[in-house]
Order: structure tokens, then sequence, then C-alpha cells
């Protein structure tokens, strides 16, 4: 059984989406999800540097344009990804990439959709200086108190002994200062806020407004939700859910549990590919991965699809 994921805000890395550009349509649909949403996605996506693309208003549509240009490439439409992918999900921002592949809101309202998303929260960190910190190694019963005490919030739990931590930046100088016993490494993370926290409360009526006259559908495939791991099938509660995910926690630990027990056999990471490659490797042990970072590797993921794609059945 194949599952479909794409990555979340900090994967992205300067020039990523060059490689892409060669391939026959990208450079026209990139243009147009630009004029849509009034964003230059192909300066940003080759061009600009570090800090540019760090800019959470600038992230997160590329994140998203990269996942589904990529996707795309292997599941041109949504009946594609329902007749050969089991399930479909997003880590943080990439579940409105997930939403699009899944059928519940086209691809030009997911990148309109991620545009607002990435300004309200933009806006929100803006208010205070803010940011998130990834804990390597560690038991959860004794990094969540830690965290707590610190006046952190455990902002996304991964799994696979990952924690990312969300607060202030003084909170985060003392997390680096202060780390969890048995915790290996704290690693400040290229986001320019402390996202799934209250302090991105503002940004949820934002995305409520922005999601009122949206056209939705209930997903073709299973769709495995950020908030609780659980399966959605109902376009409209997936969007709430989308709304609501900014300002709480990611429990992508509990979305891998929901893999296993649908018999995951097989796990294909959208671009910028990578990171939830990585935690399956160590929380799915014996199941393939294959992450999407250049065009290089599409032929490689076309041929784990042919092998996986047995089992994929509707969102239930």
């Amino acid at each position: 059984m194949l599952v479909l994921v794409a990555p979340g805000q900090g994967a992205q890395t300067p020039g990523f989406l060059t490689p892409w550009l060669d391939l026959p349509g990208v450079e026209d649909r990139l243009r147009a999800w630009s004029d849509a949403i009034d964003l230059d996605l192909i300066h940003y996506g080759t061009k600009a540097d570090e800090e540019e693309i760090r800019d959470t208003a600038v992230a997160q549509p590329l994140l998203v344009a990269s996942a589904l240009i990529s996707a795309r490439q292997l599941f041109a439409t949504a009946d594609a990804v329902a007749a050969q992918v089991g399930a479909a999900a997003g880590h943080s921002v990439g579940e409105l990439a997930a939403a699009a592949l899944a059928g519940t809101v086209s691809d030009e309202a997911a990148m309109k959709l991620v545009r607002r998303r990435g300004q309200a929260m933009a806006e929100a960190a803006a208010v205070t200086e803010t940011g998130m910190a990834a804990l390597l190694g560690g038991d959860e019963a004794v990094v969540i108190p830690h965290l707590e005490q610190l006046g952190l919030t455990p902002a996304n739990v991964n799994g696979a002994g990952q924690i990312v931590a969300a607060g202030t930046a003084e909170q985060i100088a003392a997390l680096v200062e202060n780390k969890p016993e048995g915790t290996r490494r704290v690693v400040p993370l290229k986001v320019a806020g402390a996202f799934h926290t209250h302090h991105m409360a503002p940004a949820v009526s934002a995305l409520e407004s922005a999601t009122t006259q949206l056209s939705v559908a209930d997903p073709l495939t299973r769709y495995v939700s950020n908030k609780d791991g659980q399966l959605v099938s109902s376009g409209q509660e997936l969007v709430q859910r989308l709304v609501g995910q900014v300002a709480n926690p990611v429990r992508w630990d509990l979305c891998m549990e929901t893999f296993k027990e649908l018999g995951v056999t097989a796990l294909i990471e959208a671009a910028p590919g990578g990171t939830l490659t990585g935690l399956a490797k160590r929380a799915l042990p014996g199941v393939q991965t294959l992450a999407l970072k250049t065009p290089d590797d599409l032929d490689a993921a076309r041929t784990l699809i042919a092998g996986h794609a047995d089992n994929a059945a509707p969102a239930e």
C-alpha cells in the first residue's frame, strides 16, 4: 500500500525549484499560479537566497507549489491519485498540497489558500519574536514536561525521537542552553514564527474568512489528518481541520501510526523531499521510502508505484 506525503516549512532551500522548470509545462503552470497569488514563485524558487525564502509568506506557497508540481508528474489528476495511492497526508502546510492531491480542492485553490495562510501566519509571527527548534532524541515523557516548564509548546510531535518546540525567541534560547535530559541536540529551525501554537491564533480567523467561498469536495483517497492521525472522509471537515491546525500541534507521530495500521509498504514524499522520508525510515521499518528531490527521482518513483499501488483504496 502506497502513501503519498508532502513536507512542511523548513524543507525549502535556495534554488530548489530550478531543476523542475526543465519539465514540459512546469514553467507555465508556475507562472499562472504566480499571477493568481501575486507572488513570483519562479524567482523565489530559483534565485532568492535563504533569508528571502525563510519568510513565511514566501516559503509556504513555494512548498505547496513544489509538492504539487512534483507529485503531478506521477499523478496527473486526483482520480489518478485515488487509483494508485492508499493514503495521502501532509506535514503542516503540506496538508494543503495533500488536500489538492486527494481532490478536496483544486490546485489553484490550494495555492490561493496557502498564500493567505502564509500572509496571516507571517502577520501573527510579527507580533512577538518567536521561533521553533527541533529536539533530537530523548524520551517524550521527559521532553514535553521540560518544554512546558520553559513555557514552550511541543508544536510538532513527529515520532522517531523528534519533537519540535515553539515559543518566544527567549524561550528557544533557554532551551538551547538547557536541553532535556537524554536529548542529543537542539536544532533551531529556518522558520519565522512559533507555528502551531497560541501565537498563531490571529491567523485562524483570517483563514476562516478565506475558506467561506471555497469549492470543496470529499477526498477521493484516504486523507490522514495532522490533528490526530485520523482518517477524514468529509471535505468540509478536512478544510475545517486545515484552518484550525495553524494554532494547534502537528501530530505526525499519529499520522505514521495510521499509515502502519493501514498496511503501508511504500511512501513517496513530494518535493522538496527528505524530511518525512527520514522520519519514516526510523518509525516505519521495512517500508520502502522515496523522496522527490529533483526530476531525476521520478523514474525510481514510477517503479516504486508499480510495485506498491495494488492496495490503493477510495476514501472511507
